[in-house]
This record gives structure tokens, sequence and C-alpha cells, in this order.
């Protein structure tokens, strides 16, 4: 190789190391985070590339919102890609338990690596149904739904049921945590099927007409920057949004 090839690579190479190792230094769990969750993040088990998006996600704090503890039993619904289903079998342990529940189009691309992750994880199951006709575990501490509710109308899915079957899951205090890519104020679902972005407003009037307690609307993943105007891509505003099946 010549001289000046050699270190122009060198320095390129140089470069992309570093811009790897930033993106791996670029996220801390915080300190006041549970031992299961610091646990659950820091796994040498997760894939790099997944540890790659950790600081845009703050998976940390977004599964200290959902309150997952060691033991307990949890439902995934869109698990496909298994960033989340990774942490939350860790941060469950061996005495609790992970449900995964895909809709059965994502088999095409997400069933065979799904059905490898139950067989590989004791406290894992992965099931595949509609979301108008899933039969969900009965007295759950918390489901969770990231980046999907806006794909549910596209889907057919009757989302008044759906939150419903939800409610009905879940224990009495038991959590229901969704996250999703935020659409302009007001537009309620106009945007779901073209940005893939959804009003958080229609989010939070459809869950609790079903008998949820909205007990958070945090701003941890909030972008001013963006907005939401486009289709998503990069770093979106995004709505984080905590529901509590009432104990009364």
């Amino acid at each position: 190789m010549r001289p000046l090839l050699a270190t122009v690579t060198s320095a390129l190479l140089a470069t992309v190391m570093l811009g790897d190792a930033h993106a791996q230094a670029a996220y801390r769990v915080p300190a006041n985070a549970p031992a299961n969750l610091k646990r659950a993040v820091e796994s040498n088990a997760r894939p790099a590339e997944q540890r790659a998006r950790d600081a845009d996600r703050k998976p940390a704090e977004t599964l200290m919102l959902a309150e997952i503890a060691e033991g307990e039993r949890v439902v995934e619904l869109a698990a496909f890609g298994h960033y989340w289903t990774n942490m939350l079998v860790e941060a469950v342990g061996p005495s609790g338990q992970v449900v995964m529940v895909d809709m059965p189009w994502t088999d095409r691309f997400g069933g065979e690596a799904a059905r490898a992750f139950d067989a590989a994880h004791a406290n894992a199951i992965y099931t595949q149904a509609h979301y108008n006709q899933m039969e969900l575990p009965q007295n759950v501490d918390a489901v969770i739904m990231v980046q999907f509710y806006h794909d549910l109308t596209r889907d057919s899915v009757d989302t008044a049921d759906m939150n419903k079957r939800i409610l009905a899951a879940l224990k009495p205090g038991g959590i229901y945590l969704v996250v999703d890519h935020n659409a302009e104020a007001g537009s309620g679902w106009r945007d779901a099927s073209t940005l893939h972005r959804i009003d958080p407003a229609a989010i939070k009037s459809e869950v609790t007409a079903a008998g949820f307690e909205l007990v958070q609307d945090s701003p941890l993943l909030a972008n001013p920057a963006d907005d939401r105007k486009q289709s998503v891509r990069g770093k979106t505003d995004q709505a984080v949004l905590v529901f509590r099946k009432p104990t009364r």
C-alpha cells in the first residue's frame, strides 16, 4: 500500500473506531437505576448493534418508568427485533417471564428469530396472534408497546377492544407503557400510515377510555428539533406514556 493511502486509511480507521467507541460510551445507565435494570442494559448478551442505539432510546430510564422488577411477568407487544426483549428477560430474571406477542404478518421477517429466542430463554414465550383475537396471560405486572401503536389501524386492530384486553390482563396497579413517534398536535391518526406518527393525545384518549389512568407523560424522548411533519427517521420526538390499571 502506498504511504499516503496507508496514512489516510489508518486515519479513517481510527475515526471509525473512535466513533464506535463514542457510540458505546455515549449512554450510561443512571446511578439510581435498580440493579436488575443495570444488569439488563449492560448485559454482554445484547448485540452490539442494539447497544449502539441506547443513547437515543434510553432503555434503563424507560424500563424504570415501566417499573420492571425482578420476578415480574411482562407482556411485550410487537417484540420483533428484540431490542427490548433482550433486556426484559435479563431484568425479570429466571423467576420472571416475558411473553412476546407479535402480529401474524411479522412471521415472514421476525418469526424464525423469535422462535429461536424463545428456545434459548427459559423465561420467554413467543406467540403470534392478531390483536383482535389475542388471549393474554392474566395477572401480569406490565405490558409494553414501543413504536407500534401507530400501526394498529393499518392492521385493522380494534384499539378499544385491544386496550380492554390489556387492562384485563394486568394485575391491579399494573403498568401499560406506550412509546411512539409524535405527530402534530390535533392530527389524531391522520399521519399514522404515511409518516408513521400519531398524535399522543389520540393514544391517551383511547387508553384512558378503556379504564386506565395516565400517571406519566414523560419528556424522556422529547426532541424539540423534530417538527413532526416528516416521515420518521433519525431521532424523532417521541411520547413516553405510562398508564396504570386502577387498584380500586
